[in-house]
């Protein structure tokens, strides 16, 4: 560190207990940004691994949260499940029917069971995280701005799927979407000359429900690498703006 990094440091400090709050608030950012350059520098393989752990923790943990919150899936455009594509006619029919409820019913009850099986996803992504090695984190962090979503649709995809499926069944069936969808197939199916639909609703669900999952890691991802404020470390203020410095 250079002296003038170790006097600021020294006053900052001695005027922590006196100044008032705006004062100390002012001092806190001298003092961060005197870290920060302490800290500036090629960090080690070790402070890469820990870093990129400690930011896709923090990511996938805050977005596994908010998809399995009420709303999670259903409020969200991006990924809000409808109708199977095969099955879209058999939503357009019911509403010309003026069945529209029963299509609604069938919609929000596949998010809700969605919702509730992406509660499962933590510990699976958090188990991905420890198992990563230093070269994963090294490649991951150096790599194009979704790595570590692809990373983690390599290595969770099917352990998602494991995970998922019984929960979206028993959910199907504690939100009635079970029902609700007999109902909508049924009434579908009975109008003369169209295709029966059979489609796996469980398995269209717990897909759909991980297609979403990853659309909220890669963002949190962005999140992490793009937005500087949420660098909430010294640590993650090191490693991610070396990696800025590589691109």
């Amino acid at each position: 560190m250079k002296k003038t990094g170790l006097y600021a440091l020294a006053a900052a400090t001695l005027c922590l207990s006196s100044c008032d709050a705006q004062s100390q608030s002012k001092i806190g950012n001298i003092l961060n940004q005197v870290a920060t350059g302490a800290n500036a520098g090629t960090p080690s393989s070790l402070e890469i691994g820990n870093a990129l752990k400690q930011a896709l923790e923090i990511g996938t943990s805050a977005g596994a949260d908010r998809l399995s919150a009420k709303d999670g899936f259903f409020g969200n455009m991006a990924i809000k499940i409808v109708f199977p594509t095969e099955a879209q006619k058999v939503e357009s029919t019911l509403r010309g029917l003026g069945l529209n409820a029963l299509a609604d019913n069938v919609i929000l009850s596949l998010n809700r069971a969605a919702e509730d099986a992406a509660k499962e996803a933590k510990p699976i992504f958090i188990a991905a995280i420890k198992q990563m090695t230093i070269a994963d984190a090294t490649n991951i962090l150096l790599g194009n701005k979704d790595a570590a979503t692809q990373y983690f649709k390599r290595v969770t995809t099917a352990q998602l799927m494991e995970k998922f499926s019984p929960v979206i069944s028993n959910s199907l069936s504690k939100v009635g979407a079970t029902k609700y969808w007999t109902d909508a197939a049924s009434a579908y199916n009975k109008v003369p000359f169209v295709k029966p639909v059979t489609t796996n609703l469980t398995e269209y669900v717990a897909q759909k429900a991980i297609d979403g999952m990853f659309v909220q890691v890669a963002q949190e991802e962005l999140k992490i690498r793009d937005n500087i404020g949420a660098r909430s470390t010294g640590l993650l203020q090191k490693v991610f703006g070396y990696a800025d410095t590589k691109k």
